[in-house]
């Protein structure tokens, strides 16, 4: 049985460029004995699919809370980031596997409510990301709290997702983009269907360079980058799709992301997290049994925002309503 994860890191050899990282080179923080079938990554991606923290997603905010059927959640943008990033790296004969691990991996730290619960706990404890967040969680949740044990090159990934940092691998910095890619074109799509847009409200800078149809975009930036890599002395963009990009992200986040239509949702959902991150703070013997363990270990502030952090919107609310709505 051995010799089918063998065979497959040997095809890795052969058949990817010299600069992709290879399974067979893998290293995890704690050694244990390599699967028979698959290959370190491939692992490392079933791992985080069949986690709690991964399945949360599906009802943790994207950017409309609570908006309908077909807007995008937590998971649907995992999985869209991870369809993006793998088609990009298939094209430059990277490894898909581990490109696939880390975004799928890469928010499984997101809190609740999407970037305004986030807002709030960064407010509330000095400091919070959700991408520190997410390494954290694939580290030490999971199987039964012993985490994960990913390898280092989807743990850099998930950890320089965002941020200042760059991820040390050509896989990781395909997720990196792929994210902003999915995020920005489908958050415009959920915004016209929202009705905050409308067709012709994107900036010309952008609609000459990109389109206006978010398929179409997503194509033009994903075969600008492939293009731009050929070569793999990095990952990157032409200067002219790199641009618009940038006007594109600052269009959304003015007109859509801090924008006033949904200001009183997200004063709502940060109202939420506040007022469980201080119940839980004053009182520590409502958290589970399983997170008043780790106050010992980690202390009563991080083991209530580990909890608060990993909480899905729906069990927020009903967190809330059962503690501060009075039953009627």
């Amino acid at each position: 049985m051995t010799r089918i994860r063998q065979r497959l890191e040997e095809q890795e050899w052969i058949n990817l460029h010299a600069a992709a990282a290879k399974s067979s080179e893998a290293v995890r923080v704690v050694p244990e004995e390599p699967c028979p079938l698959r290959t370190a990554f491939q692992r490392d991606r079933d791992r985080i699919l069949h986690s709690k923290a991964f399945r949360r997603l599906k009802q943790k905010t994207q950017v409309y809370i609570t908006p309908g059927d077909h807007f995008r959640t937590r998971m649907t943008h995992s999985l869209e980031v991870a369809q993006i990033a793998r088609t990009i790296a298939r094209a430059l004969a990277l490894n898909e596997d581990l490109t696939e691990a880390i975004a799928l991996g890469h928010d499984v730290g997101h809190t609740p409510f999407g970037h305004a619960g986030e807002l709030v706990l960064d407010e509330l404890t000095g400091h919070f990301r959700h991408n520190e967040q997410s390494l954290r969680v694939v580290d030490y949740f999971g199987r039964e709290d012993r985490g994960l044990n990913l390898t280092e090159a989807v743990r850099d990934g998930i950890l320089h997702h965002t941020g200042p940092g760059m991820p040390k691998t050509l896989e990781g910095k395909i997720v990196r983009v792929a994210d902003r890619m999915a995020y920005l074109c489908h958050d415009y799509d959920d915004g016209l269907r929202a009705g905050i847009l409308q067709p012709g409200d994107l900036p010309p800078a952008v609609c000459m360079v990109l389109g206006e149809n978010p398929s179409a975009m997503i194509t033009a930036m994903v075969t600008d980058m492939i293009f731009t890599s050929q070569n793999l002395d990095d990952i990157g963009q032409s200067p002219q799709v790199g641009e618009a990009m940038a006007a594109f992200r600052e269009f959304m986040f003015e007109r859509v992301y801090f924008s006033e239509t949904l200001a009183a949702d997200r004063k709502k959902a940060q109202l939420v997290v506040r007022n469980l991150q201080e119940l839980f703070l004053s009182s520590p013997e409502l958290l589970p049994v399983e997170y008043r363990g780790h106050v010992a270990r980690w202390g009563i502030e991080q083991a209530t925002v580990d909890y608060i952090a990993g909480l899905t919107d729906s069990y927020a609310i009903r967190l809330f309503q059962q503690h501060f709505i009075p039953a009627m």
